[in-house]
């Protein structure tokens, strides 16, 4: 007899009622609508007919994914990947003659293979906490990068990019549906769709924006005071520096004030670090909490339980797809760090590929070797255009009427806010679209540029925003400027009365 509707193991009624508490806006409605448009386009191409939008290809702004805007790869890291994928190309003569592959790469190449083990190589599983090899190389780049003394590579869990060792950490610390987390808004969707997954309470805490989205203590203070006082025990502090999706950097008066209000409320901190090498100011230099914490010495340097995130995704690197990244934690029981293995174990290991990427992201060609002057040449180059092109799209926003963009100082993101006209606010009542939807929507409509409205992050009540990457290469970015630009000046006419 066939099963009803309502007796469906998978009916929609009849699913874990967490998942579709779950809000995703990096990959959500403006998203889809955009692959409907560019399916649209395709088609139209493919039969040969008339492009049936006014744009003919969408860009891609609504998330941080370098390489599908034409970034391109660091190349020793792909010669790297490509020997350990297939090591029968070091055993050809004529490609080793070739030159393609410089020494250092097929040393390397060797080392990792070696470090797997066995024939296979990376189609084998790993130690569930990563090959030690790698381990070793991520405390080495640890404890060069923060001058603190050593690092212990037990302490390190290699990851499949940052997110999964964030929602591992999330996992663990919310016990109950009291479980309070603290999270910056605006946040990225990673946080608050993984509490809502695992039923804990999100504890909103605001950044400033007139302070170029700076931390103050005091709203710290409210926030945890606020939570507390309903019931909700806070388990942790989430912390993203630079901010994903403000693109600013704590001061260092605020990142010790962060670690004495953890140590202060007993709260474990979440260090989101994986934008760490995106700089684009000479006097803002990239410093951990890990740093910060054992430079303040005791009782703090011991206290704080602290766990920082990395990931190959982000930086110069940009390699999304590759799924590599790290935890690293501070001051955690044995107790509990036997109970994350278990549960890291329950996975098997992270992808054999993404453990590569990370190696070569924390020990990349070193001065005097042969692929260290391509290395830097390429770093330096996608580093200084990404800065370029931040500025640009800032000056240009905050020349349009209603806009106002801080500017980046690091990450890949600019939020700038936009003052829509009270008829706009009124038409988007009365399609049931939240303002910031409605203008991204339009935009989206008018010129293929894909960004993500501000409520998908958290922003203060009755402001609008948007996130938008700055990723468009240098031969695109003009375009899509003058297109938002010609957008918002007919929109803002349209409305205006």
């Amino acid at each position: 007899m066939a099963a009803t509707t309502a007796t469906r193991a998978l009916a929609v009624d009849n699913i874990n009622p967490l998942v579709k508490n779950v809000r995703y806006a990096v990959r959500g409605k403006l998203v889809l609508a955009a692959l409907e448009l560019e399916k649209q386009i395709k088609e139209a191409r493919g039969k040969g007919l008339p492009n049936p939008h006014p744009f003919n290809e969408i860009v891609y702004c609504n998330i941080g994914n370098p390489q599908q805007l034409n970034q391109p790869p660091i190349t020793f890291f792909r010669q790297v990947l490509s020997l350990v994928e297939y090591p029968a190309l070091m055993e050809n003569a004529a490609v080793v003659a070739s030159g393609a592959f410089p020494p250092d790469a097929i040393a390397r190449a060797r080392k990792l293979l070696d470090a797997c083990g066995c024939l296979g190589g990376t189609g084998a599983y790993s130690h569930s906490k990563g090959l030690p090899l790698i381990r070793d190389d991520v405390a080495k780049f640890i404890a060069d990068r923060d001058a603190v003394g050593p690092c212990d590579a037990e302490s390190i869990f290699l990851s499949d990019g940052a997110s999964s060792a964030v929602k591992l950490m999330l996992n663990l610390l919310i016990k109950d549906s009291r479980s309070g987390v603290m999270i910056p808004i605006p946040q990225y969707p990673l946080y608050s769709a993984s509490i809502a997954a695992f039923g804990g309470v999100q504890v909103n805490y605001y950044l400033e924006e007139s302070q170029t989205w700076g931390l103050n203590i005091s709203e710290l203070n409210r926030s945890y005071a606020e939570a507390t006082g309903k019931g909700i025990e806070v388990r942790c502090l989430a912390v993203i520096n630079p901010s994903n999706p403000t693109g600013q950097f704590l001061t260092r008066e605020n990142m010790e004030q962060v670690v004495k209000f953890c140590c202060d409320k007993h709260i474990a901190l979440l260090a989101d670090e994986v934008y760490q090498d995106n700089v684009y100011r000479d006097y803002i230099h990239f410093t951990s909490f890990r740093k910060v914490m054992k430079e303040m010495g005791t009782p703090w340097a011991e206290s704080l339980e602290l766990i920082s995130f990395h990931s190959v995704s982000k930086g110069f690197v940009g390699e999304c797809g590759k799924r590599g990244g790290y935890m690293q934690l501070d001051n955690i029981p044995k107790e509990t760090l036997a109970e994350i293995y278990k549960m890291a174990s329950v996975g098997l290991c992270p992808n054999l590929i993404g453990q590569v990427m990370t190696d070569l992201m924390v020990m990349p060609p070193q001065q005097g070797e042969p692929s260290y002057g391509q290395y830097i040449a390429e770093k330096t180059k996608i580093l200084k255009s990404l800065k370029a092109r931040a500025e640009m799209i800032s000056t240009a926003l905050n020349n349009l009427e209603g806009y106002s963009c801080q500017p980046a100082t690091g990450s890949m993101y600019l939020f700038p806010k936009v003052a829509l006209p009270a008829a706009a606010i009124a038409e988007a009542t009365r399609q049931n679209e939240p303002p910031d939807s409605f203008y991204c929507l339009a935009l989206l409509n008018a010129t293929g540029i894909c960004v993500v409205p501000g409520s998908g992050f958290g922003q203060v009540e009755g402001t609008f925003h948007f996130r938008t990457t700055f990723l468009p290469g240098e031969d695109k970015i003009q375009g899509v400027i003058e297109r938002m630009t010609a957008f918002h000046k007919a929109f803002m006419d349209k409305y205006r009365s």
